[in-house]
């Protein structure tokens, strides 16, 4: 496969993830949170409904983002690399050698957010801790889902790119 190639598939797939799944995960969430305040109310419900509707913002609004800018970006490095393939990956790879350096922080919180979760849903009588363990627990779940995804596709684009570095030294 040719370095362009692996560019687009690389984009590709972050943008079909930030509007198929991304942006409508964050979309569910809110109307999860929603029906959570209309159906129970409470300490139960309004608990659900605070992760729910912080995430869910957050995906949406991510998703949304990152769908947005993909096609402007992919050109944008189409044509660096047409001008300088050397200047580009120069640019390219410490910036994803910065996206893959931060895989292993949202892991951590991801897995902090499903034990608290847990935590609160098995260890505490209250209503409020029923509540906001399932809303957290939800939020790692799709945090490990979002990032599982976007990290199997950044190791081949990142690869090309040292190799394309290693060729133009």
């Amino acid at each position: 496969m040719s370095f362009l190639d692996t560019l687009r598939a690389y984009f590709d797939g972050e943008r079909l993830e930030a509007f198929f799944f991304i942006l409508p995960a964050g979309l569910i969430m809110l109307i999860l949170a929603g029906t959570a305040l209309k159906a129970e109310g409470g300490a139960y419900g309004i608990a659900m409904a605070v992760p729910l509707i912080v995430f869910g913002l957050v995906l949406a609004a991510t998703g949304l983002g990152v769908g947005l800018r993909t096609r402007a970006q992919v050109e944008q490095l189409e044509k660096d690399y047409a001008a300088s393939p050397k200047a580009m990956v120069e640019k390219e790879l410490p910036r994803m050698e910065k996206v893959n350096a931060n895989w292993p922080k949202y892991l951590a919180v991801w897995t902090a957010l499903v034990v608290a979760g847990l935590v609160f849903r098995f260890a505490f009588k209250a209503d409020w801790a029923h509540g906001l363990g399932p809303g957290l627990l939800l939020a790692g779940a799709i945090g490990f889902l979002v990032d599982g995804f976007a990290e199997r596709r950044s190791r081949p684009y990142t690869a090309a790119l040292v190799e394309l570095a290693a060729k133009e030294q």
